[in-house]
């Protein structure tokens, strides 16, 4: 599997964040995405997952044969916000994400047990500290096996046991052949390129 990203420009509020953005990036790599606050990082990753339409240029996704793929489709985005409904059970969040994103791989519990939650399973969302939720939402990431993930500031709120159960994570997906593009202001313990978006 290959990401390409060619000649991206990107405009909010009718400011360009950034233009002429490319790299590429095959199975099991990792790009980092650093730059100041509001440089475009977040919008990067927006537009990777189809939620945010480039000024120009384009972003593509190509399988094994060379066939190109809806990146989309192929894509897990865990934004800055957890997304978690705060009224709902864990389980329930969890199982949502399996069923809209499709590609069944972990259940609910286990995926909760490989971030050291599975305590968490049937309380309510909003019963879980900012650590937690956090942890609840990287979980997403288990329950349903998409190639490429997209992350935003992945390690926000975790102390440092969740981070190093995070790195695990990262490391076992990028040596299955998966991609990682994650937005960040530290480093995550994996091996990546970093790409810097806008300057000081």
């Amino acid at each position: 599997m290959r990401l390409i990203v060619s000649e991206l420009a990107c405009e909010r509020g009718g400011r360009v964040l950034f233009s002429g953005m490319g790299f590429a990036a095959e199975s099991g790599a990792a790009v980092l995405l650093t730059g100041p606050n509001g440089a475009g990082k977040t919008s990067l990753l927006s537009i990777l997952a189809g939620l945010l339409k480039p000024l120009s240029g384009q972003a593509r996704l190509l399988d094994a044969g060379g066939e190109e793929t809806e990146l989309a489709e192929e894509a897990h985005f865990v934004g800055h916000r957890d997304g978690l409904k705060s009224q709902l059970l864990v389980s329930e969040n969890l199982s949502f994400s399996q069923a809209m994103l499709g590609s069944p791989w972990l259940a609910p519990k286990a995926a909760l047990a490989a971030l050291g939650l599975g305590h968490v399973l049937e309380l309510p969302c909003a019963y879980l500290s900012a650590g937690q939720r956090r942890r609840v939402a990287l979980a997403r990431l288990l329950v349903s096996r998409r190639p490429l993930w997209l992350l935003d500031e992945p390690t926000a709120a975790l102390d440092s046991a969740s981070r190093t159960l995070l790195t695990g994570l990262m490391g076992d997906h990028l040596a299955a052949g998966g991609l990682i593009v994650a937005a960040t202001h530290e480093a995550l313990g994996i091996e990546a390129t970093e790409i810097r978006i806008g300057a000081e």
